[in-house]
């Protein structure tokens, strides 16, 4: 959106117009149809467009293209012209959204006066619309472990491409951050980011809610598709998206039009799809409630998000920008991490993922009793029944088995933790726990603990023996 596009059938006044503008330093573009005026735009969209009313020799008159350019590129202001104006054509061409009306013979003066406000009102409205679009959610890819290096490696592989991507991953592992990345740091990165929560919506809801719809008493209400146009659409997890409603956005993804609700016109759109899951696809469609066309349209760049478990060696980095943020954005008191808090935090476990340690360090600055380090007393769970200071309360399962049972199963998970939360680093789990790392791995070897590669991170798990032959 650089130039402006005239379009006139008087190949005088267009060129007219075109040498002035040029002399100005606008770049141009002529059309004298609307033929090749539709043409011009649907090419690139211009960011300005001079229209004459009257189109000799044309399928379509002004009123047709203008309505057609507000439909579909609502952003490109345009200045009407005509030989035979008169107010009701000037009220016409406002209420389809023009943004000025002058009549022929014009005034140079008078038209770039009135060009120059048209510029400046859509840019300072595209700049809006970015700082809105900035303040809805982040795009920080905070971490530092194997598996989140290697997931921020294939996002960036995607950044400059407009191919689908879809989101795997547990629910609250920050598919949407990954989302934002993608589009933060792409050639959209100045256009729309529009989520569209797949399980939030009323299913009776969804196709007005995507597509929009025409009424008489309130006319054209754009929906999320329209507002995405030029950007990225975000479907959340998408195995909630209706049955029905699937079948539609998948048109939409082949013709990349729609028609509104109530509505009959083509609606065009230009959009990058992103979508996320924490489901199984392939077993909704085998249970017939995802369609298969549509999770191939979908899933043409598959990146799993991994679980904050397959990551703790970030968690302490993660609790720090959290705080960082809270303090910012809450006034929440800034304060720091203990080690023996962050250990903790490190050993937990997260069914709710990167969400949920978020709301614990809210809920930890919020309820806290100082702005001191915040200690590992102070974190939900760390409160268990105590005996006499020193001695630790068994739980039920090892309070029930022999002594060389019950030291081998808390060895086991002991150790499966430490590792686990120095990112399968061997060398620093034996620093931490006190052994020489060659007694370390035999003990591993004993409590049969082995470490193998997920997500491009080295996590502990029990190693399972092959079955035996029958």
């Amino acid at each position: 959106m650089s130039d402006i596009l005239i379009v006139d059938d008087e190949r005088d006044i267009r060129e007219l117009i075109s040498d002035i503008l040029e002399d100005e330093g606008y770049a141009t573009r002529l059309a004298g149809n609307s033929d090749d005026a539709m043409g011009a735009i649907n090419t690139q969209a211009p960011a300005l467009m001079i229209l004459d009313i009257w189109l000799k020799d044309s399928r379509m008159d002004g009123i047709d293209i203008l309505k057609a350019v507000k439909r579909d590129n609502p952003d490109v202001p345009v200045v009407i012209i005509s030989g035979h104006g008169n107010i009701e054509i000037a009220v016409a061409a406002i209420k389809q959204g023009a943004y000025d009306f002058i009549e022929k013979p014009f005034n140079i003066d008078q038209l770039l006066v009135v060009i120059r406000r048209a510029m400046e009102t859509s840019r300072l409205r595209r700049e809006n619309q970015s700082l809105r679009r900035q303040d809805v959610g982040q795009s920080d890819m905070i971490g530092a472990s194997a598996s989140f290096r290697n997931l921020v490696s294939q996002l960036d592989k995607v950044t400059k491409s407009n191919g689908r991507v879809m989101l795997t991953g547990p629910a609250g592992s920050g598919k949407e951050v990954a989302a934002r990345y993608i589009h933060a740091n792409s050639n959209r990165a100045d256009a729309p980011f529009v989520t569209v929560n797949c399980a939030g919506v009323e299913p009776d809801r969804m196709e007005e809610v995507l597509f929009g719809r025409e009424t008489a008493d309130r006319g054209v209400e754009p929906g999320l598709l329209e507002q995405a146009h030029g950007g990225v659409i975000y479907f959340d997890e998408v195995a909630d998206m209706p049955v029905g409603t699937q079948s539609k956005i998948l048109r939409v993804l082949v013709d990349q039009q729609f028609q509104r609700v109530g509505g009959n016109d083509k609606v065009r759109v230009d959009l990058r799809v992103i979508s996320s899951t924490n489901r199984d696809l392939e077993q909704a469609i085998a249970a017939q409630t995802f369609r298969q066309e549509l999770y191939h349209r979908l899933n043409v760049v598959p990146i799993p998000v991994p679980s904050l478990e397959e990551r703790r060696e970030d968690i302490p980095v993660l609790a720090d920008h959290f705080i960082e943020d809270f303090n910012s954005a809450q006034g929440l008191p800034k304060r720091a991490l203990s080690e023996d808090a962050a250990a903790l935090l490190q050993t937990m476990i997260w069914p709710g993922n990167v969400r949920q340690l978020k709301n614990m360090v809210e809920r930890v600055l919020i309820l806290g009793d100082g702005a001191g380090p915040i200690e590992a007393r102070e974190l939900p769970g760390s409160d268990e029944p105590e005996g006499e200071e020193g001695r630790v309360v068994l739980s039920g399962a090892l309070a029930t088995l022999p002594l060389r049972e019950a030291r081998e199963a808390f060895e086991r998970e002991y150790l499966l933790t430490q590792i686990n939360r120095f990112g399968g680093n061997i060398s620093r789990t034996a620093n931490f726990v006190g052994m020489e790392r060659s007694a370390l791995h035999r003990k591993l070897k004993s409590l049969g603990v082995v470490t193998s590669s997920k997500a491009g991170a080295r996590v502990a798990h029990l190693d399972e023996p092959e079955a035996e032959a029958g």
